[in-house]
């Protein structure tokens, strides 16, 4: 686990640092269907940092587009809504919560957050908590998308102590809100340079295809399976 943590450290260190040129939110990745019949297709909304919005990349390049090809490609009616939002923490995808959730009302939920926590060596219980709020939020609307939790990893600077409770806290919030968890989507990725922007942090075009494919593996199970 320990090299999955020094990876980890490469990720989280600049993502509150990073301004989100292509972090709007509620960036709809099919740009060739019409407005009207966009509405009728059940919506995959992602909430996310960064690492969602596609920080230094185009938005056609970020890894909730690529997972729009995949899904395309598989004959599944989904349509990808990227909200990813740069620099945010737990407690902030938690106050837009409702905006969000109201405005898309999505047939799956996907959350990415608690990088920028870790960063911060935020408490991980109120991580947990926040997690929890999202799609306690998320469980509220009628009818509830489907939860999937992405899992992330804590920085090792902080101590074994901090980065084991930080590991723990998506396995607990999936259990206990019932979400599918996705395991750490960067791996392969973090800390290779060919996979990676000049900043050694964020994924290139290449890097966020690969997070895709590390995504879809679980996704692909859940939207298959789903009403």
């Amino acid at each position: 686990m320990q090299g999955t943590y020094t990876k980890a450290v490469l990720i989280v260190s600049l993502l509150t640092v990073c301004g989100g040129r292509n972090g709007a939110p509620l960036a709809r990745q099919d740009s060739s269907a019409t407005a009207s019949s966009m509405a009728s297709v059940p919506s995959i909304l992602v909430l996310g940092t960064s690492l969602t919005a596609g920080y230094g990349i185009d938005i056609s390049e970020s890894w909730p587009s690529r997972l729009q090809k995949r899904i395309d490609s598989a004959g599944l009616a989904y349509r990808v809504v990227n909200a990813g939002v740069s620099g945010e923490t737990s407690a902030g995808v938690l106050r837009r919560a409702d905006w969000v959730l109201a405005r898309e009302h999505p047939a799956v939920l996907v959350l990415e957050t608690g990088g920028n926590d870790g960063l911060r060596g935020l408490d991980p219980d109120t991580l947990k908590a926040n997690i929890l709020g999202v799609f306690s939020k998320a469980k509220a609307l009628t009818p509830s998308p489907v939860l999937v939790l992405m899992a992330m990893e804590a920085p090792p600077n902080l101590g074994d102590t901090y980065t084991r409770r930080f590991h723990a806290v998506y396995e607990e919030a999936a259990r206990e809100s019932g979400a599918t968890l996705i395991p750490f989507f960067l791996d392969g990725i973090a800390g290779v340079d060919s996979l990676n922007q000049p900043d050694g942090i964020h994924p290139n075009a290449r890097g966020a295809d690969r997070a895709a494919s590390n995504a879809w593996k679980t996704l692909s199970e859940v939207l298959r399976q789903s009403p």
